[in-house]
């Protein structure tokens, strides 16, 4: 014979048997992981790539790899700055981004610039403003306005485009390279998960990237770090420019600052950040076309369209 409490048990036991396996129906399932899809380089159709040299060095040879729309016009350009530490190169990596881009009507470039382990700073400097000197001197063959170029460039290469925008118009950073009757100055930038302070991010301990860029620690050079750094120039006439960083990347140290030194200035600065993504977000899907919808978006409106 079940007594009441035994029957009390047998029926709470009934319950959780029944409820405890409905709780877990509606636990909500973990998130998805993005998946990491690599791009692989494709001329887009309307298009040709070529491959121009800027300078020759003995140690290297400074080139652009160009993306030109086939139909006639004048179009406006934008400079991809490479990352890789400032010492590997990685054109091949940024082509998809740049291929991307030039399809939104614009002419767009990649500069092979020297690496730390082949000249020190401020070779690698000085090879950005000789390309975009050369884009102004050939502007006519290459189908470039040479009013409207921007530029642009991730890690490494984000800390160039950063200091390439903020040195606009500075001749101590012009370097040896040809074509110095052009101009330098860019009208536009977008710097990706690139870092704009080297005297924060080295004061205490320089790593081998940055000893290796510069050719000396913080505490051999400090003036060198203060040089190089994009936030020790940002000033009056510097050109709008924006960030885009990946979620799951470090805090790229000095941006805050740097963007509150522009905001103080009236010039135009912005922050994305891209859900999920890592560093080098710009090289893989989906966050390679996220970061090309934002710089059209932002290249258009400070460099425009093409003009017949």
């Amino acid at each position: 014979m079940k007594t009441p409490a035994l029957r009390s048990f047998l029926s709470a036991v009934a319950f959780l048997s029944t409820a405890i396996p409905a709780l877990h129906a509606q636990a909500p399932a973990p998130p998805a992981k993005v998946p990491w899809k690599l791009i692989k380089p494709q001329t887009p159709a309307g298009f040709t790539t070529v491959t121009k040299d800027v300078v020759v060095y003995p140690e290297h040879t400074v080139t652009l790899t160009l993306y030109i729309p086939d139909k006639a016009g004048k179009y406006p350009a934008v400079l991809d700055i490479h990352g890789g530490g400032w010492k590997q190169r990685q054109v091949e990596q940024d082509r998809p981004m740049m291929e991307r881009l030039a399809a939104r009507g614009f002419v767009t470039g990649i500069v092979s610039y020297r690496l730390s382990t082949e000249a020190k700073y401020p070779a690698a400097i000085n090879d950005c403003k000789a390309a975009v000197r050369y884009l102004r001197a050939h502007a006519a063959e290459l189908k470039i306005d040479p009013e409207r170029i921007g530029a642009m460039g991730g890690s490494a290469g984000g800390h160039l485009t950063a200091l390439l925008a903020m040195t606009n118009g500075l001749p101590e950073f012009e370097g040896d390279g040809p074509n110095r009757e052009q101009s330098s100055a860019v009208k536009a930038a977008i710097v990706l998960a690139g870092s704009p302070d080297l005297v924060t991010s080295n004061k205490e301990k320089s790593g081998e990237g940055v000893v290796t860029f510069l050719g000396a620690t913080y505490q051999e050079k400090p003036e060198l770090y203060v040089q190089a750094s994009p936030l020790s120039h940002v000033r009056a006439g510097v050109p709008p420019t924006i960030f885009i960083e990946g979620e799951k990347d470090t805090v790229k140290i000095g941006r805050a600052e740097m963007q509150d030194k522009l905001r103080a200035l009236g010039i135009e600065t912005d922050l994305h950040t891209l859900k999920d993504a890592p560093h080098p977000f710009w090289m893989s899907q989906p966050w390679c076309d996220e970061t090309v919808d934002i710089a059209a978006a932002f290249f258009k409106k400070h460099l425009g369209e093409p003009t017949p």
